[in-house]
């Protein structure tokens, strides 16, 4: 039967999401841990909803896993597998889904959050991006509502990637106010993202907010389709998968 696993990790220890040679990643980890609960000669293949970089963290990361065992067995094993895991990865629950569901193309949207700080704050040093100057957040949350009117997105792509389009539909865009004062997160969701898509979408805002570009400017940068006139990448430290959207009827029980 095939599963959907929600989990979450702190990305700081690992090289991104997905399986990589001669490096430590979030996915080779579970693997390695399911495979070893299941007594199985090889790892347990599981396909995520989407590759993070290293050092970005995910709240709610989705997985399918196919396994032949019922309900009840599965969620032992993920609680047995969240045992075994390193304290940075933990599986949250599992939920068996149609056949065909496929935790990457079955997603109609996901939602990322880069949170910053503009105070020092001890406890969350390394999981938000500390800046020592002020910032105009009206005038990054009017650039930031261009982003919906544009679907083709290669200003802010990693360049020589393997994907056929870069057009993506955004849905949401917004600076906000944290709880804890001086805080912000910047939240955006759309159906899909681009290698780096979001980092350098934060990093061209915090250009805005410097004053050193118009909302104007960046409405250019995007329609100039061409990563060079975007301004560098923010940190990935900052950054977190919050949320994975999937049709309600791929769901089983």
């Amino acid at each position: 039967m095939r599963y959907f696993i929600t989990l979450s990790y702190n990305g700081t220890n690992y090289s991104g999401w997905q399986t990589q040679p001669s490096a430590v990643t979030v996915q080779e980890t579970i693997e390695r841990a399911l495979g070893v609960i299941l007594r199985s000669p090889t790892p347990i293949p599981i396909v995520g909803a989407g590759r993070t970089d290293a050092g970005v963290h995910a709240r709610a990361m989705v997985a399918h896993v196919d396994l032949p065992l019922e309900l009840e067995e599965a969620k032992d094993l993920v609680f047995r597998a969240d045992r075994f895991l390193p304290k940075d990865i933990a599986l949250h629950c599992i939920r068996p889904v149609r056949e065909e569901a496929h935790a990457r193309f079955s997603a109609t949207a996901r939602t990322y959050r880069y949170y910053l700080t503009l105070r020092k704050n001890p406890f969350v040093e390394d999981l938000m991006l500390r800046l020592h100057f002020p910032l105009d957040f009206e005038a990054m949350n009017e650039a930031a509502k261009r982003l919906l009117d544009y679907t083709d997105f290669t200003s802010f792509s990693k360049l020589h990637t393997d994907v056929k389009t870069n057009d993506c539909r955004i849905t949401e865009a917004y600076w906000q106010r944290g709880i804890e004062e001086g805080t912000w997160a910047f939240t955006i969701t759309a159906d899909r993202f681009l290698r780096n898509m979001v980092r350098a979408i934060v990093g061209t805002l915090l250009q805005v907010g410097k004053g050193r570009l118009t909302v104007d400017d960046f409405a250019a940068i995007i329609a100039a389709q061409d990563r060079s006139k975007a301004a560098a990448s923010a940190p990935a430290h900052a950054l977190y998968l919050e949320a994975v959207t999937y049709p309600s009827d791929l769901y089983l029980g």
